[in-house]
């Protein structure tokens, strides 16, 4: 069983920029962020690779965002920069037991709690 527990959320201006981190307690493989605004489906921001040598990203996010790993400490990181109202969100750590990097949610077996993201205009 792998617990996954999200920290680095909170309120910043638009322009601003936050760090997300996703703590795991067991060997995971490929990890990734997804997001849910209020009314919306949830859908997929980022995924890295066990190794950290493959990152994809959703098109909305795509040069402003960063997705990284360090296994030494179980930890995925996203980098958020420039940040956008339309970022408002609470945003999820997922993991993988498999290693292909995928953006399809139905995909990751485990999920943490999420950590509130909002920004204001």
């Amino acid at each position: 069983q792998v617990q996954l527990v999200e920290s680095g959320g909170g309120l910043v201006q638009a322009g601003g920029s936050l760090r997300l981190s996703c703590a795991a307690s067991g060997r995971t493989f490929t990890m990734g962020w997804f997001r849910q605004a209020p009314g919306k489906e949830r859908e997929f921001v980022a995924a890295i690779t066990w190794s950290g040598g493959s990152t994809y990203y959703a098109d909305s996010v795509k040069a402003r965002f960063t997705i990284s790993r360090d296994n030494a400490k179980n930890t995925i990181y996203l980098q958020m920069n420039s940040l956008k109202p339309e970022d408002t969100a609470v945003y999820y750590c997922a993991a993988r037991l498999g290693g292909k990097i995928s953006a399809d949610q139905r995909e990751y077996a485990y999920w943490g709690q999420g950590t509130q993201v909002t920004v204001s205009s």
